[in-house]
């Protein structure tokens, strides 16, 4: 054989082997992540053969109420998805389109709803030997209805959030987002609507396709300072620790000065740390984190959770962050929750839970069981703890201090009856002639809590420039924490 020849043979020598190595990296290594990748639409059409599972939630008797299932159909597709629990569990259950794959647990738990799940491998062998018609699991979510309808109505007109958690578990009991969307129309067989109500959705200002509660981040305002509180009572100060409460407090490295909201002043040039948490006084708190440091401030920050990148609820959190090594006059700015902090409604009511919870946070959850069928329960949550934020003495001094907030301080309106309610307001400055996010942390009743809520309303809501924390985000806590108490 002459040379070229022997070069041509070569070549196609080279061709063939790159093209079966081609073939096995699509058929091999990347096989699963095409069947799973929500835009392939080929793997989605069979499952439209096959009954998927619902997800459910249990009412207050205990009764199984389906958010999502399956009805069977006269068309060549014959299960069509729908979503009884409509746009008031879309940042929940998300959507299953035809067009634009999964979201939310509907992607998250897809294996377990379609029958695909190991744990379903022998059904699926017996459906085959029977005959009978293959089926999905059911999927049993944590959420509470009462608390999710209190949460969803109380966000009306407003963009925002609310996340509420079990503190003695980390069940959500809630997790409404708004502005929110129909997910029966993203789950149609009608691909032209399906595409138009995408568009529309994608296209608009307010991102309702975004689950606010877990995917995006805000600056938390005063509600940070149970962080810096609890880090300077891990730090040897105590509650009735004189600090620094100037109506301006100097910063040091820069000619600006720190002030409290509407330039207002303290209780005196010095307050304690529970007065100063009372009445939430913002040169107090720039003043301890002066004198803590960064460090200090980050670190425990991130015993509540902060910088978890491994968190899903159902899918993957974002990240709460405190700045890396901020100046002086920045972390002073950080101490009362501006500057870069950036939270998640979710990480929010871990800080409020954590502290309830005698200072343990517990690792949030929404899928209480996994179900067949039968409706015989295949796996079920079990509790666990994601890390030990602060001893319990100070979960209690911290509690203590969170009560005087509402009971006599900026959070009046998150008041129950007959229940001794902990909280904290926060009003997030976070652009430039923006009015300021209206923040509420809480949890109930403060001396055996059941339900931890955190609450943010977007750009003042419906009170604008006028809104804080107290008179905007306060009532909507209020109301999920009775909707979860039976009050």
């Amino acid at each position: 054989m002459n040379r070229p020849l022997r070069r041509v043979a070569m070549a196609c020598l080279l061709l063939f082997g790159l093209l079966i190595l081609n073939v096995n990296w699509v058929q091999v290594v990347k096989a699963e992540d095409y069947r799973d990748d929500p835009r392939n639409s080929r793997v989605l059409l069979r499952t439209y053969e096959r009954e998927r599972g619902p997800i459910a939630v249990l009412d207050a008797q205990g009764q199984r109420q389906a958010v999502a299932e399956s009805v069977r159909t006269d068309g060549p597709l014959e299960w069509l998805r729908t979503y009884p629990g409509g746009a008031e569990y879309a940042a929940v259950t998300g959507y299953y389109s035809l067009i634009y794959g999964r979201t939310g647990i509907e992607r998250s738990q897809d294996e377990e709803l379609s029958g695909d799940a190991d744990e379903f491998f022998v059904r699926r062998l017996s459906d085959v030997v029977t005959g009978r018609s293959p089926e999905g699991g059911a999927v049993l979510l944590t959420l509470d209805p009462a608390a999710q309808a209190a949460a969803y109505a109380g966000l009306q007109g407003n963009r925002g959030a609310v996340v509420a958690l079990d503190p003695r578990t980390g069940a959500v009991l809630a997790m409404a987002s708004l502005p929110s969307y129909d997910p029966a129309r993203l789950s149609s067989f009608e691909p032209e609507d399906i595409r138009s109500y995408y568009a529309e959705l994608n296209g608009a200002d307010a991102d309702p396709l975004l689950n606010r509660a877990i995917s995006k981040t805000y600056p938390p305002g005063s509600t940070f300072k149970v962080v810096t509180a609890a880090a300077a009572l891990e730090n040897g100060v105590t509650t009735e620790t004189q600090i620094p409460s100037p109506t301006v407090l100097d910063l040091p490295q820069t000619r600006a000065g720190l002030r409290n909201f509407g330039g207002a002043s303290c209780s005196g040039e010095t307050s304690t740390l529970a007065e100063a948490m009372r009445i939430s006084c913002n040169t107090a708190f720039g003043a301890l984190g002066l004198q803590l440091g960064d460090d200090a401030l980050r670190e425990q920050a991130e015993a509540f959770g902060f910088g978890d990148t491994d968190l899903r609820v159902p899918t993957r959190v974002a990240d709460s962050r405190f700045p890396e090594d901020a100046n002086p006059p920045q972390t002073a700015q950080s101490a009362i929750g501006q500057f870069d902090v950036r939270v998640t409604p979710l990480q929010m009511a871990m800080v409020a839970a954590g502290i309830a919870n005698d200072g343990e946070v517990m690792e949030p959850y929404l899928v209480q069981e996994v179900q067949a069928p039968d409706l015989s329960v295949v796996s079920a949550a079990r509790p666990r703890t994601l890390s030990r934020a602060t001893s319990e003495e100070v979960a209690d001094e911290l509690t203590s201090m969170m009560e005087l907030v509402v009971a006599d301080g900026s959070g009046r309106r998150a008041q129950i009856d007959g229940v001794r309610v902990a909280g904290k307001t926060g009003t997030a400055q976070h652009a430039q002639g923006r009015p300021p996010h209206a923040w509420f942390i809480s949890f109930a009743p403060a001396d055996d809590p059941q339900v931890a809520v955190a609450v943010v309303v977007e750009d003042g809501g419906s009170l604008g420039s006028e809104a804080t924390g107290g008179a905007l985000a306060a009532p909507i806590a209020a109301d999920v924490m009775r909707a979860v108490l039976g009050r």
